[in-house]
């Protein structure tokens, strides 16, 4: 059975720096709030034009370029976001088309924070099937276009950044390489404790002038609710990953947690009792970009801990949902 390994890695972030000064600007915050609470000291926002899509592509070609593909290499594509360009059809066919590869399957996921493993997940059971050997994998938000960025909106207007990661997924037949074991859940229980309730096919019509007046348009959360369940969950599903395939946590070369908000990946890296070394964080520059965030922290990680072929690399992320996950892989 080959293993599915990640030929390349491409990231792609807004030029628009937003920093918590300039948030102060907008609603009743500090720059100390923020950091406080979050760890952020900045994040990326789209300009007017700029879409999903766009910073989805522009990260597919960074990473083609990387692994010496073509576009047309591609066998399928998996795209994980909760913000597409559009409310149909997915931002798996608007890629399809930009990279110019029709007849290509598009699949696109919605699973928020933890999407990027979860398309993992599917990538990974693709290519062990024989199904398709080369795999295009997406994780691109734009958070900025949906935010209420006033006072009223502000717990959770200055968490979350735009930005998109993509990573090229092969078949291999390399045993001391690829990914172990990839591990999902899911709890709908606490679905509207981090949720955007309108617009919805629930209502009629679906978009009613008073959802921007009772601000139901904008993400809602129970910071504290969801702060409780990540800090639980993530280092458990790290270690349900290091059950599985017989390592600990000594052994990891880096865990890229998703980048939800500083004072959690702190806490699951005091759980997992990793050393500071051992764990890569990035939300003080990007913000919380949901399903990029693994793939933007990853690429980083690789680069500045050296890690090399053969090392092991733990993923961990929870969100919306709640949904959380993890895998394991070999570098």
């Amino acid at each position: 059975m080959p293993r599915t390994v990640i030929a390349a890695l491409g990231t792609c972030v807004p030029d628009q720096v937003i920093t918590n000064e300039e948030l102060t600007r907008r609603m009743e915050t500090s720059d100390e709030w923020i950091r406080q609470r979050t760890g952020i000291q900045e994040r990326r926002w789209v300009k007017e034009g700029q879409g999903n899509s766009d910073l989805a592509l522009e990260a597919a070609r960074r990473a083609l370029a990387r692994a010496g593909w073509q576009a047309s290499d591609v066998e399928a594509i998996i795209y994980a976001t909760l913000s597409t360009d559009h409310m149909f059809p997915g931002d798996g066919c608007f890629l399809n088309a930009k990279l110019g590869i029709p007849g290509v399957p598009a699949l696109d996921i919605r699973n928020q924070c933890s999407g990027f493993i979860y398309g993992l997940s599917i990538a990974d059971a693709w290519i062990k099937s024989g199904q398709y050997r080369r795999v295009l994998l997406v994780g691109s938000e734009v958070h900025s276009t949906g935010l209420d960025v006033t006072t009223r909106g502000r717990d959770v207007a200055v968490i979350f950044g735009d930005g998109a990661g993509a990573a090229l997924l092969e078949a291999s037949d390399d045993p001391a390489r690829g990914v172990l074991s990839t591990h999902l859940h899911a709890d709908g229980r606490f679905a509207k404790e981090l949720w955007t309730d309108a617009p919805g096919s629930i209502y009629h019509p679906r978009v009613q002038p008073r959802m921007l007046e009772d601000a139901s348009i904008f993400p809602r959360m129970e910071g504290q609710k969801v702060f409780k369940h990540a800090i639980t969950k993530m280092p458990e599903v790290v270690r349900e990953a290091l059950g599985k395939n017989g390592v600990a946590t000594k052994d990891i070369k880096v865990l890229i947690p998703h980048q939800a908000n500083l004072r959690i990946s702190e806490m699951v890296q005091r759980s997992l009792e990793l050393r500071d070394d051992q764990v890569w964080n990035n939300i003080q520059k990007y913000g919380n970009t949901t399903a990029a965030s693994i793939p933007l922290a990853l690429e980083e990680a690789v680069g500045a801990l050296g890690v090399q072929r053969g090392d092991l690399v733990a993923l961990a992320a929870f969100g919306a949902g709640f949904t959380w996950a993890s895998a394991l892989l070999r570098w």
